[in-house]
């Protein structure tokens, strides 16, 4: 049997400071199953920014898992960069 992903792109995060939305948001590239948020890159070379946005993106949509995935490269599964956050440890185990 086959399961199709619930995949949504381009999902704008808003901002929330002290309680109130500011007039700021985010846009994520691509979210799994409501679940795990994919970072997509095509560039030369990966640098801690990247990661750092992602794990704010984590935080911010209250995610447990993020994939940041560069395509230029030779390998993608070579700089494929996997985070979770303390939410991750809660996910039921199958």
């Amino acid at each position: 049997m086959k399961k199709e992903l619930d995949v949504k792109s381009e999902v704008i995060l808003p901002v929330h400071y002290k309680g109130k939305e500011l007039n700021k948001s985010f846009r994520i590239d691509m979210l799994v199953e409501d679940t795990i948020i994919l970072e997509l890159k095509a560039v030369e070379h990966m640098i801690h920014l990247y990661q750092a946005q992602l794990l704010s993106y984590l935080k911010l949509a209250e995610k447990p898992k993020g994939l940041l995935i560069n395509f230029h490269c030779e390998n993608v599964t070579n700089q494929l960069v996997s985070l979770v956050t303390d939410m991750f440890a809660a996910l039921p185990k199958k």
